[in-house]
């Protein structure tokens, strides 16, 4: 029984998927705000150690909401969350993808740049991506084949399509508020025409290249899978690419390393590799 009804939950048309996924984000996005706007717990992971994070009373409970939620419509779906991941075997080729709170420093800083990001992996492709800002009230939707959306506070709505941009333009790039460092200094010091730089925080990088705000969005340092496959799916479904050094598309998978490979992530029509 519950193998059926998860074949027909996956088999749904990809806009009642996406509404799902929606729905999810939102309610999750309740939990962060609670949380947001009262103050709450704070831990570090891996405390005493160089790379230790910030882990928040807002990254627990939107990640048990998407969890229960998650496994109740998709039950026996393989759920791979920054915070917790689901039992039982990790060969599944279509699964979750979960960052509950994508940006916890900035949601420490207090500055509406973090997000919750839900994706949905076939084949190491994301099919499906929400990426959802509490607190700046945007939120950004795809599905492979169906197109990206951006919904603001107000209710509006509007496909994300590539702009067109003027071969003079001067190149827009945005990067990582907290990560880059010294690579990203010397790869802006490559660029042979005018630039521009803009930072910001979580996967709203990638959403801002797919609403035609910002070019370019070169990664240099750690990144792991939920981190970016949401926003992978709403990118490539304007038109962008999310690729390696190497120009390959990245790719995803339980058996794959958790981190990413370094990567640059492109508006449809730019080329920097």
């Amino acid at each position: 029984m519950l193998l059926r009804a998860t074949q027909a939950a996956l088999q749904a048309e990809p806009q009642r998927q996406l509404q799902t996924l929606c729905h999810i984000a939102q309610a999750a996005s309740q939990e962060i705000m609670a949380v947001y706007q009262r103050g709450g717990a704070v831990w570090q992971k891996n405390a005493g150690q160089e790379d230790a994070s910030p882990l928040t009373e807002a990254d627990l409970r939107a990640d048990a909401l998407i969890r229960q939620a998650l496994t109740a419509v998709y039950p026996g779906v393989y759920i791979l969350s920054e915070e917790s991941r689901s039992a039982g075997s990790q060969a599944a080729d279509t699964f979750f993808l979960v960052d509950p709170l994508d940006g916890t420093k900035e949601f420490l800083k207090r500055n509406g740049e973090f997000t919750v990001n839900i994706a949905l992996v076939q084949d190491g492709v994301p099919v499906l991506g929400v990426v959802l800002a509490p607190a700046l009230g945007e939120l950004f939707y795809a599905a492979r084949g169906l197109g990206a959306y951006k919904r603001t506070a107000n209710g509006a709505e509007r496909r994300l399509q590539p702009g067109a941009r003027a071969e003079d333009a001067p190149l827009r790039v945005i990067g990582s508020r907290s990560h880059g460092g010294d690579k990203l200094a010397a790869w802006l010091a490559t660029l042979e025409g005018a630039h521009s730089f803009v930072a910001a925080g979580s996967s709203l990088k990638f959403c801002r290249i797919a609403e035609s705000q910002a070019d370019v969005y070169p990664r240099f340092g750690p990144t792991s899978q939920w981190d970016t496959a949401a926003a992978q799916c709403v990118l490539e479904a304007a038109g962008g690419a999310v690729l390696d050094w190497e120009g390959q598309p990245l790719h995803y998978g339980l058996q794959r390393a958790l981190l990413n490979p370094e990567f640059v992530a492109v508006a449809g029509g730019v080329r920097v590799l």
